[in-house]
């Protein structure tokens, strides 16, 4: 299967601008054959703590948009939106949108708490794998990378992760390094896809590299980019991972 994941500036809590911006990236990775494509977290309206200006009702124009764009090109993809809850209480959202109408939805288990996220989204408890043309692959969002413990959970069951992201420059070592480390204790693909631009909130100012990548199970490199936005393509194969973790059997020592 050819995945891509769209590394892409934002425009800041306006939804409807980005969901015009990123159209044609979209449309780059389909020209490329991509039948999964991954944008970042929040990819419509950056990385809000303002839930009451971002936040869309599940099933709203940001999930409406990437279910017409799943179907309109018959491929798979995955982004993360702010979404209120039945229960009233907003939620930071990967929706995996399929070309048949599926949709699915992970709520990030890790708000990131550094950046008070946990006091304005509730966290999810329940993990997600979605089979894609063969692939197993498993949701997770920005924060969830730091916690191996929710990779390894899933990892028998894996074959590719997925990780959109809003991770700034100033820790970009530390998202280089995890992704990697994430693919090699799995023995997993790994799919990272970082936003770029800088963000003016609050006198504060973050600027965000990209630094998007796909890993395969020995933790190889095989697409990369940085600073510019991009989509980068590769291919990845279940075949690969199976052969891969019978080659070097270490998943079955783990405790």
């Amino acid at each position: 299967m050819r995945v891509a994941a769209i590394q892409h500036d934002i425009h800041w809590q306006d939804a409807a601008r980005t969901r015009e911006h990123v159209t044609p990236l979209i449309a780059q990775a389909v020209a490329a054959g991509t039948r999964l494509a991954v944008l970042t977290e929040m990819f419509a309206t950056g990385f809000s703590m303002d839930p009451t200006r971002v936040a869309e009702p599940e099933g709203g124009p940001t999930e409406s948009f990437l279910l017409e764009r799943a179907r309109a090109h018959d491929m798979w993809l995955i982004a993360s939106v702010a979404q209120w809850g039945a229960d009233g209480r907003a939620r930071n959202n990967a929706i995996v949108a399929g070309p048949g109408g599926q949709v699915h939805r992970y709520a990030k288990i890790h708000p990131f708490s550094f950046a008070g996220e946990h006091e304005h989204y509730a966290a999810g408890t329940e993990h997600l794998t979605v089979v894609i043309d063969g692939m197993r692959v498993s949701v997770l969002v920005c924060y969830d990378l730091r916690f191996a413990d929710e990779f390894w959970a899933l990892a028998r069951q894996t074959d590719l992760y997925v990780v959109p992201a809003s991770w700034p420059a100033a820790r970009r070592e530390h998202w280089r390094t995890l992704l990697r480390a994430r693919a090699i204790e799995n023995q997993a693909y790994v799919v990272g896809a970082n936003r770029v631009g800088r963000v003016v909130e609050a006198g504060q100012e973050i600027d965000h590299v990209g630094d998007s990548a796909i890993i395969d199970p020995l933790g190889r490199v095989i697409a990369e980019a940085s600073l510019a936005q991009a989509v980068l393509v590769a291919d990845v194969e279940a075949t690969e991972v199976r052969d891969v973790r019978a080659r070097y059997p270490f998943l079955a020592d783990r405790r």
